[in-house]
């Protein structure tokens, strides 16, 4: 027989694997019991093919989730017998604090198969309980809505804790591969240095620009009216709008009024910037950008434009034309004072959704002002991907195949109305057009909570964080409002150009820039605000720049230079 010859050549493997010491006596035995009794020959071939003591076929393996037959490549449920997955998630203030009991995710489990126990750690405490995760080996199965650093992506990425997901994206995957497939700034977004792309980002439809764009600047039309003025057009145009609502008060001693609220200062930054020609290739490029005369790269705190930039601030704040406790606001305050109209000028969200018809409908939309030298550069443009560690697998995860299915569908059309909107009967009904909008008991609480607090009783979007992608066609915030949606339209001519996607390190930069880079950044906002406020003088300007070459900027530059060439 066959079978009987294959055992004859391979006895001396047999007895090696088995540690015995092989001499005659022992072969002669052994070829007696061959011809007494089969049984025992086959024995010892089952011994030889799946023993561990011998590693001769290291190249067997048994079969992936996707060569199960209990994994389904396409199409619901993902697997036929359930399967259990522990996941830890990040639990925003405004989410559902109990993932295991929640509509979207029961609704999902029954379509699946897929049984997830949610280990659910609040914000409050989520980097120190995701430190400790990584750090002790004792990882979920996956990280959801965990913000996971890059620096921490790469890291374990490269350590084998998080796997490489670029296979598994080109075969289970076809929604997010789609994406990747349409807007090519996803893929390059999420690749890693070693060429690996690690986690599912949360992002935003790249074509929602209003909700990439950020706060909007909105000043308040019936002062304007009142004051006979224009809406202004330029930096110099703004300011004597402010300096009017300051001197003539144009409620005409209804309130107190205050030409410029916002909740902190960065708004005012963000908006006023370009109009120095300052954040050249947009929001993601950090406080690098290029040097519009000479084409160099510039870390632009440091120049000329910078400075003139922050004269005009410190202007505005020293003739009270900011509100003085900008910088210490709290925010139900700042939200407060919104309410009661008391702002001229702000750089905010919709103005009808948080302060109602009736006083919103008041403000309208600012252009990019333009600037002394005549820049005029939206610069805020968040990333396609804002958050590119909203999901990750680890080498703990049996079933990697079907937790990429799992994922992939809230990338798809049909995902994103169960993750946004729930389930139909339930948390949403269609129109006459066949559109998804919510039912009554959401938009109108009887308990009196807002549409969030509604939405978390069945939902886990509010909060943010979470792996999908934000589309006008189911997002009901401020940014799809349609104050919101003129005002990005008004802005979007002016939008910075072929901006530059948020800086990817490698480990090794990402150590070094951890320490005089992060001092660098930080001695900038200090310096920023202490010149605007008028505790430090514009005078010390140059002295405040060779403080940055002595703490390093050179090398902080060639750093930056490099990934942002990479």
């Amino acid at each position: 027989m066959a079978f009987s010859r294959t055992i004859i050549l391979n006895e001396k493997e047999i007895f090696n694997c088995l540690d015995f010491e092989l001499d005659a006596p022992i072969v002669e035995e052994a070829e007696e019991y061959r011809l007494k009794n089969k049984i025992t020959v086959f024995l010892i071939l089952f011994i030889f093919l799946f023993t561990t003591a011998c590693n001769k076929n290291d190249d067997v393996t048994a079969p992936s989730d996707g060569e199960n037959s209990n994994f389904n490549k396409t199409g619901f449920p993902i697997v036929n017998e359930e399967i259990e997955l522990e996941i830890f998630a990040g639990q925003a203030p405004a989410t559902n604090p109990n993932w295991n009991d929640v509509l979207v995710f029961n609704e999902y489990e029954k379509m699946t198969n897929m049984n997830i126990t949610w280990k659910m750690v609040p914000h409050s405490g989520l980097e120190e309980k995701r430190n400790l995760a990584l750090g002790s080996g004792n990882l979920p199965d996956a990280f959801h809505s965990a913000s996971m650093p890059l620096t921490d992506i790469m890291r374990y990425g490269e350590q084998g804790v998080f796997i490489p997901l670029n296979d598994l994206i080109d075969k289970y995957a076809p929604n997010f591969k789609a994406l990747m497939a349409k807007y090519p700034e996803i893929e390059e977004a999420l690749t890693m240095p070693d060429g690996n792309i690690y986690s599912f980002p949360q992002m935003a439809d790249p074509e929602f620009l209003s909700y990439r764009m950020g706060p909007k600047p909105f000043v308040r039309k019936d002062w304007l009216e009142s004051l006979e003025m224009d809406i202004p057009e330029t930096t110099e145009e703004y300011y004597q709008y402010l300096k009017a609502v300051k001197e003539e008060g144009p409620s005409g001693g209804a309130i107190d009024e205050i030409p410029y609220g916002a909740p902190y200062i960065d708004p005012l930054v963000s908006y006023l910037r370009g109009s120095f020609g300052l954040a050249n290739k947009g929001s993601a490029g950090g406080y690098m950008d290029l040097d519009p005369e000479t084409g160099d790269y510039r870390f632009w705190p440091t120049s000329d434009q910078y400075k003139e930039f922050l004269e005009y601030l410190h202007k505005l704040y020293s003739e009270e034309l900011i509100e003085q406790n900008l910088f210490s606001i709290d925010h139900m305050q700042y939200l407060a004072n919104q309410n009661e109209g008391k702002y001229g000028s702000i750089i905010w969200y919709s103005p009808m959704q948080i302060m109602g018809e009736k006083l919103g409908e008041q403000y309208i939309s600012l252009p990019q002002l333009e600037g002394p030298h005549g820049d005029k550069i939206w610069t805020t443009l968040y990333d396609a991907v804002l958050n590119p560690g909203a999901f990750l697998i680890t080498s703990e995860n049996k079933y990697p195949e079907a937790t990429v299915r799992w994922i992939d569908h809230f990338y798809g059309d049909e995902g994103l109305m169960l993750f946004f909107m729930g389930v139909e009967g339930e948390t949403y009904e269609l129109d006459d057009n066949g559109d998804a909008v919510y039912m009554e008991h959401i938009l109108n609480s009887k308990e009196g909570l807002s549409n969030e607090e509604e939405w978390a009783k069945y939902l886990t979007f509010p909060g943010g964080g979470f792996p999908s992608m934000t589309t006008l066609k189911y997002f009901q915030g401020a940014e799809s409002k349609p104050d919101e949606m003129a005002s990005s339209e008004l802005l979007a001519p002016d939008l910075v150009q072929e901006p530059w996607l948020t800086i990817r390190h490698t480990n090794e930069e990402t150590n070094k820039l951890s320490g005089f880079g992060v001092d660098i950044e930080k001695y900038v906002v200090e310096m920023r605000d202490k010149f605007i406020v008028g505790t430090e003088p514009l005078e010390k300007y140059d002295e405040y720049v060779k403080n940055l070459e002595r703490m390093g900027l050179e090398d902080y530059m060639d750093i930056k230079i490099k990934a942002i060439e990479r």
